[in-house]
């Protein structure tokens, strides 16, 4: 088996993040009206993640794609966001989303980096 590059590594990384955002979403945020508000916000945040993060991967110049990685790191801070307000409001039990709010800190951090060497 071949190993795979790291776009399509990441790719799949970053759409099984957004499976799981609409698993938690869908599972966890009918049960108040800020949380089903707040959780439409980090549904579009977390999948806009991995939709940006694909369209990086299909950059034609390194200024597209660096465009691309701005916008990705935008998404995976602002759904770590949402999940602090979650969090902080005590509108979820921790246990029901600290799995995802996990990945979502690594993303972010994982993609900060990505960007950083772009940079330079």
């Amino acid at each position: 088996m071949t190993e795979l590059s790291f776009g399509e590594k990441y790719n799949l990384r970053t759409k099984r993040f957004a499976v799981q955002c609409i698993l938690l979403y869908v599972k966890h945020c009918e049960k108040s009206e800020e949380l089903r508000i707040i959780g439409r916000q980090f549904l579009r945040s977390s999948t806009s993640l991995a939709a940006n993060f694909r369209a990086f991967t299909r950059g034609r110049s390194e200024a597209e794609k660096f465009s691309k990685l701005c916008i990705v790191l935008e998404e995976a801070d602002e759904s770590v966001f949402w999940l602090e307000l979650i969090e902080e409001a005590e509108l979820m039990p921790s246990e029901n989303f600290n799995y995802v709010k996990n990945k979502a800190i690594e993303l972010l951090k994982i993609i900060s980096t990505i960007r950083s060497r772009m940079k330079n």
